[in-house]
């Protein structure tokens, strides 16, 4: 994979000349969720999820606006089996295989220059004569070996410009039980199956009011932990668009301080 778009996780792992500033008191917008929706990744989910998408107008990024010039990039929101769990603190290991729905990231290798060791959609540039869409694939294969061909993809979400210049355009991809995942350790330090019912608690999103900024910084909670902006609000989006069926924008949230550069 080539330079890879901007993509945050808990200050835990982050990793750079710039540290995270110590969290102030997020806002919740609910209180915690008592418990989990029944989600089963099956083709009464995949049509809800086909429909949702066919009447969303999505919103590009026009080739003409004014500003400086953008990176243009894809990643890829996989939707896969849960499996055997995430591999995280505060969420269920199954000792037989969970077919429920969930979403793939990453942790990016701690080797790597931009973003070390912070939450990911497998993702990256868009190269040259390619289509969002090819892009996103291709980078699929290349972080977790995990490979498909047009007829998964399902559609496109808002595209999501990022402090640090890019244009990340969303490729949301019916990627069936992904048994078989395997991380590229040159650009993956790990995957991880996030239950798709885990991004519906109640209290997701978390917002935070940021003196450098007009717009609240938003995270998405994920076990005992969190994920930062761009990557939170592209599911954020997912969740509102996909599963919700609410027409939600998400653009217009911030990025933590440490995520601009």
């Amino acid at each position: 994979m080539g330079t890879t778009a901007p993509c945050c996780g808990s200050t835990r792992w982050t990793i750079g000349a710039e540290r995270p500033r110590p969290l102030q008191p997020c806002r919740m917008t609910s209180p915690p969720a008592p418990g989990h929706r029944n989600l089963p990744r099956n083709e009464q989910l995949k049509a809800s999820i086909q429909t949702q998408l066919q009447a969303f107008d999505v919103q590009s990024m026009a080739a003409d606006r004014q500003g400086p010039p953008l990176h243009a990039a894809a990643v890829a929101i996989a939707i896969i089996d849960e499996g055997q769990g995430a591999d995280l603190p505060q969420l269920p290991h199954h000792d037989t295989w969970s077919t429920q729905a969930a979403l793939l990231l990453t942790r990016r290798s701690l080797h790597l220059r931009n973003h070390p060791g912070q939450w990911a959609l497998p993702g990256g540039r868009i190269d040259v004569g390619e289509t969002a869409e090819e892009a996103a694939l291709r980078e699929m294969a290349e972080e977790v070996d995990l490979s498909l061909d047009a007829s998964a993809i399902m559609g496109r979400l808002d595209d999501y410009v990022t402090r640090s210049g890019f244009v990340i355009t969303p490729i949301i991809v019916w990627a069936g039980s992904a048994r078989d995942l395997s991380p590229n350790l040159a650009e993956v330090a790990s995957i991880h199956r996030i239950p798709v019912a885990e991004f519906l608690r109640a209290d997701a999103p978390m917002l935070e009011r940021i003196e450098q900024s007009e717009h609240e910084v938003l995270r998405m909670p994920v076990g005992s932990d969190w994920i930062a902006a761009p990557t939170a609000a592209l599911i954020y989006q997912f969740r509102e668009v996909c599963i919700e069926g609410r027409r939600t924008r998400v653009s217009h949230f911030e990025q933590p301080v440490f995520a601009w550069k």
